[in-house]
């Protein structure tokens, strides 16, 4: 597994890089930078990401591998919906995987990454687009 870079406001660069990256691989060149890139526009994005409910999943997933979302809302004694629908929006982002699912089994929910890494860079005072992610 790798660690999900996250990013906020950055799509003109990530948009530059991706393109980079498209011209690289067209004349033959090996990628240096695999990491995989999630980015949000506005910090109340990313604040979804990170509430302390979902980063509570994150970590019981890590530490106890529980064999379904029933297990999960257990670990962290919270109702099966609720844990249903952030381990459904964890899915949506990319964060986590579910095993399993068919008829009459239960859907195993697994990271996808090793970790998290935020990159938040500010602005300078002299940049025209300072405070453009903000919320």
């Amino acid at each position: 597994m790798a660690t999900l870079k996250i990013t906020v406001g950055e799509r003109d660069r990530l948009d530059q890089r991706t393109q980079r990256r498209i011209e690289a691989v067209q004349e033959g060149n090996e990628l240096e930078d695999t990491q995989p890139v999630l980015n949000f526009d506005t910090y109340a994005e990313l604040s979804r990401l990170l509430s302390p409910k979902n980063l509570e999943l994150l970590e019981a997933i890590s530490a106890h591998e529980p064999e379904s979302i029933r297990h999960a809302a257990e670990l962290v004694d919270r109702d099966y919906k609720q844990v249903h629908r952030n381990l459904s929006e964890l899915e949506d982002l990319g964060v986590i995987e579910f095993e399993g699912g068919g008829p009459g089994k239960a859907k195993k929910p697994i990271l996808a990454y090793d970790a998290l890494e935020i990159d938040i860079p500010f602005a300078s005072r002299n940049d025209p687009n300072a405070g453009a992610a903000a919320p």
